[in-house]
């Protein structure tokens, strides 16, 4: 009786432990099972969510789950990103960050609640874009030696606006104060929509920005492109000389823009959030989208960003020092 209790028993657990396994194997669903969270660090109308809504839409076409965007700006991008770096690694809060709070921020700030290289994944490098100096038409200065021109009469009077401090466009607009030796006044935003309202005002002498928030009101006339911060004309803007060939050689200070995730993050995860991405960058609707805007679409492997990542944060990290720019 004994025995045939424990046999009994012994084939009731096997079972049920297989019985288990098999639901295990029926209910376990392929990433993502359900709606993921994209921070994009910054205020809506910027340069980062500009490109991410069409590109996170055709992402959740592609996938057949829904990739939503949520706005988390401050600090430079520092608020969304520490978001993303503390949350759970399960894939469904993903970065879709620019390049200050990868790159620039570390070297700027002397405490920061986050290490890139230690508590985030690199997924993909997206785009990247110039950076433009810009102006409303009824201001005298065309070029960049005119705005130094004017800064030299005008002491301290004029201002340039940029989305805060630490970002490229703060940075170009120190460069641009050093190089000419005057004084310009900064006036940092809390990100591109309230950036681009303000400029359209006249209420920044000049303003600088990342070239996709304001491509349309320079190809309208709206606003007047001073210069592009790039090795050559944008096609999007043709007619907007670059700095080089306005006289000042050294600012190719572009701005680009990366998915990432959490460190532990599973390999599969990120290998499908990569192939989602990157077949939607290589969409021809979205990609001309890109190009007209300013953009120009990347979609790089987790390892080739990986190294343009560690190489940037080296670039800039000597650039500030040796231009010897302090930002408080």
């Amino acid at each position: 009786m004994t025995k045939v209790s424990n046999r009994g028993s012994l084939a009731v657990l096997l079972w049920i432990a297989a019985g288990w396994m098999a639901f295990s194997q029926c209910t376990a669903q392929p990433y993502p099972a359900r709606p993921v969270r994209v921070v994009v660090p910054y205020p809506p109308g910027g340069g980062t969510d500009i490109l991410a809504r069409p590109l996170m839409l055709r992402v959740s076409e592609r996938i057949g789950q829904q990739f939503l965007i949520d706005n988390r700006g401050g600090a430079t991008g520092m608020v969304g990103t520490d978001l993303v770096a503390k949350a759970a690694p399960d894939g469904y809060t993903v970065l879709l960050s620019a390049s200050p709070e990868l790159v620039l921020n570390q070297h700027v700030f002397k405490k920061m609640a986050y290490d890139v290289l230690r508590d985030l994944r690199p997924v993909t490098q997206v785009a990247t874009t110039p950076t433009i100096i810009v102006s409303i038409p009824s201001f005298p200065g065309k070029t960049p030696k005119d705005v130094i021109a004017l800064a030299r009469r005008h002491p301290g009077a004029l201002t340039y606006g940029t989305t805060g401090v630490g970002s490229p466009h703060h940075l170009v607009g120190e460069m641009l104060r050093l190089r000419g030796k005057v004084e310009l006044t900064h006036v940092p935003y809390k990100g591109g929509g309230p950036q681009v309202t303000d400029t359209l005002g006249g209420h920044v002498i000049i303003s600088i920005f990342t070239l996709p928030v304001v491509t349309p009101h320079v190809q309208s006339g709206r606003l007047r492109g001073i210069a592009v911060c790039a090795p050559t004309r944008s096609p999007a803007v043709p007619q907007v000389p670059t700095m080089e060939e306005s006289g000042f050689r050294g600012f190719d200070i572009s701005q680009w823009f990366a998915v990432s995730v959490p460190r532990n993050t599973p390999d599969e995860v990120v290998r499908v959030l990569y192939g989602a991405v990157s077949e939607a960058l290589q969409s021809p609707d979205i990609r001309k989208r890109q190009l007209e805007q300013g953009y120009e679409p990347i979609g790089s492997s987790p390892e080739v960003y990986a190294k343009y990542l560690k190489d940037e944060i080296d670039k800039y990290g000597r650039l500030i020092k040796d231009t010897g720019i302090v930002m408080n």
